[in-house]
Parts: structure tokens; sequence; C-alpha cells
């Protein structure tokens, strides 16, 4: 490894046909959907209460754009969100509990879903059936079969499908890949991705939590089983239970993961990876590992992933996480001349010796919904910052890791040593996890790391095969709960 320091761094749904809702396109032979008096491209956002709120303010900010409808299970969040509308932007627009009914509007031209992650496929695909062009949130879908359904659904119903990956629209990121592909330089010898930043444990019940009376459970669950409330919090603690979220890896880290794929200029996923963590620490009702990390190989390009959520106290940083790049985390991609050191704003170039060679100027991708909604007028895919395709292949990098990790079992110290021990920067992230362990008092000798397989994954069936690959296939797919069920002919 060249110049490393981890000291420095370190049913089918929708019943309407498509076809009531489309227009052939002027441009690119693309089908665009129908739009209001003066190119108006009227569009609804669901799931409402965090993210979503962003998105309603951003993309009512834009010129010719107009949110006309809101959707989300739960009706105090609901009226709440359709009140700000009318006070902040004096706008009416149309609340629904139920994304079927909405999507039957056909005033409604694009759809912006910021829904559990549990949603994002089954809710793109129906749009598209429905004739709507969709923005969905990252990651965009909840499993590795359902992603590739989604890519299939766009391309079916011809719509436009943005990811909402928008570091893809982030100038420094785009000039990094840039400068990688013309080889300034060198050839890239390794890299390095990380997210490190501290949460809380989101507690511990023993007993079911009833839903709250605003909520619309039924609804809320969608394809996914509604079994009893395990979690104090309902909203936003699901991210860390396997039935609706996908744990820190595709919650924060598919950025990261995205522009390293970005920068490097990968057109597909890894084929080797074995993963490393736990939940340590917190004894709450959390499933997914709160240390995490995987070591892939892309054609033989080494990276690894390194994902934390516990505090670092024996280190400057403290509880906002340990500091390599930056106190949040971000990319160390080596090469032969130099190395970029990139995360969400911007980052820098250097030489072999430190020196600085560039700066990156970025803007955390900005103009990311601009760029939808100029392809939804122009009906032009090909612009697309981050096509649907390009979100489905970040997103399944998060997911060949989480699958690493949950078809392990319970290790020794040593049997996860061996499985890293001949890559420098993965046994160097593992030694690292060990001080920041021992800084928040948990004993691996006793709160044991969880230690995957070593998998192989066959990028044209995107399923895993030889060894292990029965443990890690049984996570490929999602279950459908009747009525939200996968349409059959995708």
């Amino acid at each position: 490894m060249n110049r490393i320091s981890r000291r420095k761094f370190l049913k089918n749904g929708i019943a309407a046909t498509a076809g009531s809702y489309m227009a052939i396109a002027s441009q690119g032979g693309f089908v665009t959907g129908v739009r209001g008096a003066n190119n108006e491209v009227r569009v609804a956002v669901a799931g409402i209460n965090g993210r979503g709120g962003g998105h309603i303010k951003n993309f009512q900010g834009l010129s010719g754009v107009n949110v006309v409808a809101l959707c989300d299970p739960d009706s105090n969040i609901l009226a709440k969100r359709v009140a700000e509308c009318k006070t902040k932007y004096g706008t009416n627009v149309t609340g629904y509990a139920d994304i079927r009914e909405l999507l039957d509007s056909k005033d409604v031209d694009a759809l912006i879903i910021a829904t559990p992650n549990h949603w994002h496929s089954l809710m793109t695909i129906y749009a598209c059936q429905a004739g709507k062009h969709v923005y969905v949130e990252k990651p965009v879908s909840h499993s590795i079969a359902e992603g590739r359904k989604m890519v299939n659904a766009a391309r079916k119903y011809n719509r436009i499908v943005q990811a909402g990956t928008q570091h893809r629209s982030c100038p420094a990121v785009q000039e990094a890949a840039r400068d990688i592909k013309a080889g300034k330089y060198g050839k890239v010898q390794w890299v390095h991705c990380s997210k490190l930043g501290a949460r809380d444990t989101i507690g511990k019940v023993t007993t079911p939590q009833p839903v709250p009376s605003n909520i619309d459970y039924n609804l809320w669950a969608g394809p996914a089983p509604m079994t009893p409330v395990m979690r104090k919090q309902f909203h936003y603690d699901w991210h860390w239970q396997w039935n609706w979220g996908d744990g820190e890896m595709a919650n924060w880290g598919i950025h990261y993961i995205d522009d390293f794929r970005h920068i490097l200029g990968w057109d597909d996923v890894p084929t080797k990876m074995v993963a490393v963590g736990n939940r340590f620490a917190w004894d709450d009702n959390g499933e997914t590992p709160n240390m995490h990390f995987a070591l892939f190989d892309y054609d033989g390009l080494p990276v690894v992933v390194d994902i934390r959520n516990l505090p670092d106290p024996k280190r400057r940083g403290g509880k906002s996480g340990a500091v390599y790049l930056s106190a949040r985390g971000g990319n160390w991609i080596q090469c032969e001349e130099g190395s970029i050191r990139i995360a969400r704003g911007g980052g820098k170039a250097y030489d072999n010796d430190g020196g600085l060679i560039k700066q990156y100027k970025g803007n955390a991708g900005a103009g990311h919904a601009q760029n939808f909604i100029d392809c939804v007028r122009s009906g032009r895919r090909q612009d697309l910052a981050a096509d649907i395709e390009v979100g489905h292949l970040g997103t399944a990098v998060c997911h060949q890791a989480n699958v690493a990790w949950r078809a392990g079992a319970e290790a020794s110290l040593d049997e996860v040593r061996e499985s890293v021990k001949n890559h420098e920067d993965a046994l160097n992230t593992l030694n690292d996890m060990l001080e920041q362990l021992e800084g928040n008092e948990v004993n691996p000798a006793r709160d044991k790391f969880v230690l995957g397989p070593a998998l192989t994954y066959d990028r044209k069936r995107e399923r895993f095969v030889g060894p292990n690959a029965e443990r890690a296939n049984k996570y490929v797919k999602c279950s459908y709960r009747e009525p939200f069920v996968m349409p059959r002919n995708l």
C-alpha cells in the first residue's frame, strides 16, 4: 500500500394503464408526461416528515415547478405540510394518505419519493405505470432484486427516473472523475471510503408499542410486514431495523460509495467481498451494525468501506466520531502519483509527499433537482446526473456489504484478523475499530464481531454464486404483503 497512514485519515399494483397519461416527446424518442400550462411541471412529494419536507421547499423554489400534491400516512404530518404550503408558498395542495389515490391524478407529472426505504422501489414502479416521472431518494431500493425491477419499469414505461444521490451533480466529484479518467494522477491503487459519525442508541422496549392513532399503519408498512412496533420512536428509527431500513451503510454510506463509483468510472459492482462488524455497546432494539466495514474487490482494485456510528472518546472529535478525512468521512483515492481526498462539499489532491496539487470545489449537488426537472422537460434520460440504473448499482454495493454481514456469524478476533490479513488497509481499519471499541468499554473477547463469509457475486445474474451463496442469496429479494406486491411483468 502506497504511503498510507491510518492515523492521518483513517397483483400489479396500479390498475390504470400508463398509456392514458403519456405523450411522445419531440426529443430523443423518449416519453414525457402531461404538463400544466406554460410548460409547468407539477410534482407530488411522498414521505414528507424529514427529507421530504426539504424537497417541498426545493422543488417549489424551481422556476416553472409547482408542488400540487403531498402524500403521507401520518395525518398530523400531512395536515402540517399542507398548511405550510398555503402559508409559505401561497399554494393549495391536495393531501393523500394513500399513494395509489395520488397516482390516479392526472394533475401530477412527477413524484418525489422520500418515504422509508421499503416503499422506494414499489412506489417508483407504481408511478412509472401511472405515467409519472420519478425522483427517488437514496437508497433507491430495499434489496438488490427490486432495484433491477425499478430500472426495468423506467425503461418499459419510458419514464425519467432520477436517484437522489445528489453528489452526482456536485462539480467537485465531476471534476475529480474527469481527472482520474484522464490519468492525471496515474493508475488507481486502492480506495478507502468512510462515514464516521456518532449516533445515539434508539433505546429498548420489551413489549410492542402502540402505533400512534394518527398513522395508518397498513399504508405506512405497504409491502413490508405489519409486525409489532418494537422501537420507542416510530419515525426515523426504522432505519436500524431490517424490515424497513438498511442501516447506516445505505443511509449515509451510499453517498460516499456512489462518489467513488462516479470518480472511478465504475459501470458495475464488485464481484468479491467480505464484511466485519456488529452492533456494539448499545443494548437496544436496533438490528443493523453500528460498526461495519467491508473489503471489496472490483476487477483487482481493493476498496474498503468503513461505516461507524459509535463515538470515539479516545481521539480528537469525541462524540463527532473518528477524524480521518474530516469529522464526517469521505473518500481517499490513492493513485500512483498522488491521491484525491474528497468528502461532501469538495476535496483536494495531494502528491505522494503531501504537497497540495489541486483543490476541488463543490456544492454537494445543489443542482440535482434542477437536473431532474430539465430532463423531465426534454425527455432525455441520458442527461440525468443519476439515472435509476446508476442509482441501482450504487445502492447494490450497499446491499452487498449488508448481505455480506448478515450472512455471517460470531467469530473470534483471531478469525477476523485472518480474514483481512492480506490487505493492509482492511487490517488497519480493524485495528482502528478495536481502539475505538476500547474507548466505548467494549471487549471483543466478550462482545464478538460478526464475520461474514467470503462471497462471490455474478454481475449478470445479480446474485451470489459459489461457496456460501445460499446463505447470501436469501437476502437478495424482498417479500411483499398483499395487495402491495411487485408487478410480475418487469
